[in-house]
């Protein structure tokens, strides 16, 4: 049959299903993933792995509910190479005939410090601050960008810098082409708006953010401690079905971004907003579920997420934590393949998260006990690897059951 094999999926439960191909080896990574106008999402799958594939275990493993067939794609799937090519291509080639127009030689130099990863959000394409750093692009002045706008099929460029120390974490941000600074961004079917020079987008948040979409929350009340723009509130609002949600967040722009999010999404009736540091937060004795969204660390906020848990019937709490992993031994040791290291580190790797999770579990055992004055049993749900940021960094989050204890 002529075209790629692929899984079609649920866009919300895409990230899930993605991991569990990965998992069986039958993912195709080579290729990228496809969005589908009607919501669903292909996931190219290797056709070697076709005659093993079990779609019950899948819909088992994930959402029972959720779709989940093989379909064959008779569109072009580009793959990850050729995309990031392409669109290099076109940039250097601009940049080349910019320069040589300006009487300058293009050079390898000059090609490597060309931007090859950014952000995109609409017509907006931000920039870091590890490009364009050689001396003879400032000569090209408002020239370049507009060529580098060209070339990235950009109306608006802007560069970060840094994040700030501001206790925000404000990102340091210049406009280079262009005058407003607020874009929109989709994920999942909800809409974000923010202004880029005064609140960052964490796009590598995203498979949490599906993983939240795929909860059902109908009927509960949940307390969003570090709300930001509304990276987590909104999917708990949008597509878990939470009755109510209560986001704390201190940073005024973050707020105002957030106020326009939720009436943009049509759920402000369902959120109350709560500016100001949350360790100042009234509020007690009312959540079903908590989400601390806070890293490197969330343990600032645990003794808050303890008092708003419901007293009679406790909830769940999802904590994110960035957890170190011991470096590897240096000394020489006997070799091994490749595949086996891989293996092993990352058996140790989740070794350190659970040892992480078990003393959580038991610090907020002992939380909710110094609090209530009761006993509580605690109950780890599941532990979630988000993304890392370097071999022995990884961002986890912690689900965990806090009810207290009948006897």
């Amino acid at each position: 049959m002529d075209g790629v094999p692929c899984l079609r999926v649920s866009q919300c439960h895409a990230q899930q299903f993605r991991k569990c191909l990965q998992s069986q080896g039958a993912l195709d990574q080579s290729l990228c993933l496809l969005k589908e106008l009607d919501g669903t999402v292909l996931l190219p799958i290797l056709q070697s792995c076709l005659s093993q594939l079990d779609l019950r275990f899948l819909r088992g493993m994930v959402a029972s509910e959720s779709t989940c067939e093989v379909v064959w794609s008779q569109a072009s799937i580009q793959s990850k190479k050729e995309r990031s090519r392409t669109s290099g291509n076109k940039l250097a080639k601009i940049l080349k005939q910019l320069l040589e127009s300006n009487g300058e030689t293009w050079t390898e130099e000059l090609r490597g410090d060309i931007p090859h990863n950014f952000q995109r959000h609409e017509d907006l394409v931000l920039l870091g601050d590890n490009c364009f750093c050689l001396p003879v692009w400032k000569k090209m002045d408002k020239q370049l960008w507009s060529a580098v706008a060209k070339g990235l099929g950009a109306k608006r460029l802007a560069r970060m810098s840094r994040i700030s120390r501001d206790g925000f974490r404000s990102p340091v941000v210049t406009m280079l082409l262009g005058e407003d600074s607020w874009v929109k961004h989709v994920d999942n079917g909800i809409r974000y708006e923010f202004d880029v020079t005064k609140c960052m987008f964490s796009s590598g948040n995203i498979t949490e953010k599906l993983r939240i979409a795929g909860f059902d929350c109908r009927g509960e009340t949940v307390v969003d401690l570090f709300a930001g723009i509304g990276y987590f509130t909104l999917p708990y609002l949008v597509h878990t079905g939470a009755a109510h949600v209560h986001a704390c967040e201190w940073n005024p722009d973050a707020v105002e971004a957030l106020q326009k999010n939720l009436v943009a999404n049509g759920v402000f009736d369902r959120c109350t907003i709560h500016q100001g540091d949350n360790r100042q937060l009234q509020l007690c004795d009312v959540a079903d579920r908590v989400n601390l969204g806070l890293i490197p660390s969330s343990v600032g906020g645990w003794p808050i997420a303890c008092r708003l848990l419901k007293k009679t019937t406790g909830g769940i709490l999802h904590i994110h934590q960035n957890v170190t992993s011991p470096l590897p031994n240096t000394a020489p040791i006997p070799a091994i393949d490749d595949a086996t290291q891989r293996v092993s580190g990352k058996k140790a790797d989740k070794e350190v998260w659970q040892a992480w999770a078990d003393d959580t579990a038991k610090c907020i055992t002992s939380m909710l006990k110094d609090l209530t004055g009761a006993s509580w049993i605690t109950n780890i749900q599941h532990i979630e690897h988000v993304k890392s940021y370097a071999p022995h960094i990884h961002h986890i989050v912690l689900d965990l059951e806090c009810r207290p204890s009948r006897t």
